[in-house]
């Protein structure tokens, strides 16, 4: 007669039975040799490098600062990106999404810093600063309830939105801006193509890891492409110390004034909005399933925690990047310990000089050839979400069109919104926030309003006919 078998106690497990396999971690845990790792981090980084640097040399050129000062704050941005990639990446307590994230300073924020600045000095820029990162703690509460009304369709759009104005922004790095000497160089041109030639043919001819690391071979070849044609000034990497260590405060003391903080604050609302759109759209790149109320704001909340500390090293508001998920959705490579390797990166590049300066001397043609292939994948994202979005009713589609109609036209006309009061520009000359309200108001009035009134008449007039 055999014995009962008998079960593991807590465990369910029978007895001399092997133990049930873990399930295997997702790809975004998933830890890869450490080699690896730090290769697709560097991609990361010299695709995105021009980014800080480009931001921080047109503050330079603005507020003109001197060569010291701009050295400083150069080294203050590459840190700070990289703590705040290390914080959204790998998500201590509640900062962080833990979803494959660069941060960066530049665009909107940059250009309403150097606005403050310019009208109340550094001092008080600085502060505004501090403000509107200690705002994102105050009114995130109420953001976070908000997000029941941002479906794939509001989403889906402003991404699409999103898309098209990194698109254009590494466009600018290749042609320049209209008016300006240079323009449309044909020899910048063709250094643009060439680096996206570069990088296709990478990408088609090769497999394996060669293949994923294809954006930063073709921007490698692009820049040897454009050392070989004379356009790299390699002298400006050697010059200088070896070391460099960020200011505390280059500026003086933080001056708290609210009138002249209020401009970012009201960004910071458009912020919000697109730290959720970054985030799903992030989120759905991986293959990550998320809980938007529990993990947008723990994107906000790592946006506002760097640019709090950003604040006291001189730097505009930190944000979280969309421009790193292009990377993520053509290499393939979902870890979110490949961004949290390009933060360690962007620190180590913010403590050496000499790499911070050889970085800098890469063509920005070639980083915008670059730059516009990663940003185009963003766009064609958001063209898939927008595709699981129910298009073939006439209402979402109306509501699709007329959203990207009103937030792609401050970035296809520049200035177009030049007539009206600062305060007002501000929102309406941020398109992503123009799209994203658009879409929200008109999915409410479409999708939930007008079906409640129809619903209603309906029951008034069957109760009028008894």
């Amino acid at each position: 007669m055999s014995r009962p078998r008998q079960t593991l106690p807590g465990t369910g497990a029978e007895q001399g039975s092997p133990a049930p396999a873990p399930a295997p971690p997702h790809p975004v845990d998933e830890s890869r040799p450490l080699g690896r790792i730090l290769l697709f981090g560097i991609q990361h980084v010299l695709v995105m490098a021009a980014t800080p640097i480009s931001a921080i040399f047109l503050m330079s050129a603005t507020l003109r600062l001197d060569p010291d000062l701009t050295v400083n704050l150069l080294s203050a941005a590459f840190v700070l990106s990289g703590v705040g990639s290390l914080i959204q990446s790998l998500g201590p307590w509640k900062f962080g999404p833990r979803l494959p994230f660069v941060m960066l300073p530049g665009g909107a924020p940059l250009i309403l810093f150097l606005a403050i600045a310019e009208q109340h000095g550094l001092p008080t820029a600085t502060g505004a600063v501090i403000l509107t990162a200690a705002f994102y703690f105050v009114v995130l509460p109420v953001f976070s309830r908000l997000l029941a009304f941002f479906p794939a369709l509001v989403i889906g759009t402003m991404i699409v939105i999103v898309g098209v104005n990194l698109v254009k922004v590494g466009a600018v790095l290749v042609t320049g801006r209209p008016g300006e000497p240079g323009f449309a160089d044909p020899a910048n041109l063709a250094l643009g193509m060439a680096t996206i030639g570069f990088t296709v043919a990478f990408y088609l001819l090769s497999s394996g890891i060669l293949r994923q690391l294809a954006v930063m071979l073709g921007l490698l070849a692009g820049t040897g492409l454009a050392a070989v044609l004379g356009s790299i000034d390699l002298g400006r990497a050697t010059d200088g110390g070896l070391l460099t260590v960020p200011q505390l405060m280059p500026f003086g003391s933080p001056q708290f004034n609210l009138v002249a903080a209020l401009p970012l604050m009201l960004y910071s609302l458009a912020s919000m909005a697109e730290a959720t759109g970054q985030t799903v759209i992030n989120a759905e790149a991986v293959g990550k399933e998320i809980d938007k109320r529990a993990d947008v704001p723990k994107t906000v909340r790592g946006d506002a925690l760097t640019s709090l500390f950003g604040g006291f090293f001189g730097l505009p508001l930190m944000v979280t990047s969309g421009e790193n998920i292009g990377i993520v959705r053509v290499t393939g490579v979902r870890s979110r310990f490949v961004t949290a390797a390009a933060g360690v990166v962007l620190i180590g590049i913010g403590f050496l000089a000499p790499v911070t300066r050889a970085i800098s001397v890469i063509p920005s043609a070639v980083v915008g050839g670059t730059a516009m292939v990663v940003f185009a994948v963003i766009t064609v994202l958001g063209v898939q979400m927008l595709g699981r979005s129910d298009l073939d009713r006439h209402t979402s589609t109306f509501i699709c069109a007329v959203a990207l109609a009103l937030g792609l036209l401050p970035i296809l006309v520049p200035g177009v919104y030049g007539g009206f009061p600062p305060n007002v520009r501000i929102l309406l000359e941020s398109g992503v926030a123009v799209g994203a309200f658009v879409a929200a108001v008109l999915n409410i009035l479409f999708h939930h309003v007008r079906p409640g009134v129809a619903a209603r008449l309906s029951t008034a007039r069957t109760e009028s006919d008894r």
